[in-house]
């Protein structure tokens, strides 16, 4: 019997000594192993040794990428008159943006003159016989066109820049009974459209910056 209480002493004293010793955990605060696990899992508060590998320190707190500059789709600016379009090509030259710029011509022409005219008379007799009755109303300033295919025959009586002073001439010939005395627009020179593909944001607000000096221009996507 006292064999039996001795033992059951030495290892109730060897309990407290584990215990003691922390060997057997802390059972203060209800702590529980899930919660042990938690605490030991707070990646947030984690620093990589001194004199850790290069390797360790970046699987300890991830790089982030620097981001990448995306490219805008396609886009377009026109309508340009031949002279604004010089002077938009020199501006955007320093960019030297290459490929990612195009020019294009488009449908659309810019009248350079209009011309005050008697339609063909379809012979060079009925020419001069109309410019005898222009001569009659008392309009001299005229040529017979007798060059030009398309208006071979037909009485120029002036030609000019700006269509206002063309419909100020056909005003007074009306007046003096010259009725039958048209105005045709001249000129061949298209309009110009320049395409940008590939073209970041920094380069986009560049482009724009110089568009600025080039008032009524429009701004459309392209494919």
């Amino acid at each position: 019997m006292l064999k039996f209480i001795f033992w059951c002493l030495l290892c109730l004293n060897g309990v407290l000594l584990a215990y003691g010793q922390g060997m057997l955990g802390n059972f203060k605060g209800n702590e529980r192993e899930p919660a042990r696990i938690k605490n030991q899992l707070n990646i947030d508060k984690l620093a990589p040794l001194p004199g850790a590998p290069a390797a360790l320190a970046a699987a300890a707190v991830p790089v982030l990428a620097a981001p990448r500059a995306e490219a805008l789709a396609c886009f377009e600016l026109g309508n340009f008159a031949e002279p604004q379009a010089r002077r938009f090509e020199a501006r955007l030259a320093p960019l030297d943006l290459g490929e990612r710029v195009s020019r294009q011509a488009l449908a659309e022409v810019d009248v350079t003159s209009y011309m005050v005219i008697i339609p063909p008379q379809g012979s060079r007799e009925a020419a001069d016989k109309k410019a005898g009755e222009l001569k009659a109303l008392g309009v001299t300033n005229f040529f017979i066109v007798s060059d030009n295919a398309p208006l071979k025959w037909a009485i120029s009586l002036g030609v000019f820049k700006s269509e206002t002073a063309a419909q100020s001439l056909l005003a007074t010939l009306t007046r003096q009974g010259v009725n039958s005395a048209r105005i045709n627009p001249r000129g061949a020179a298209p309009r110009l459209t320049y395409q940008f593909r590939g073209i970041d944001a920094a380069a986009r607000a560049k482009i724009d910056d110089i568009a600025e000096a080039f008032p009524a221009l429009e701004t459309r996507g392209c494919k």
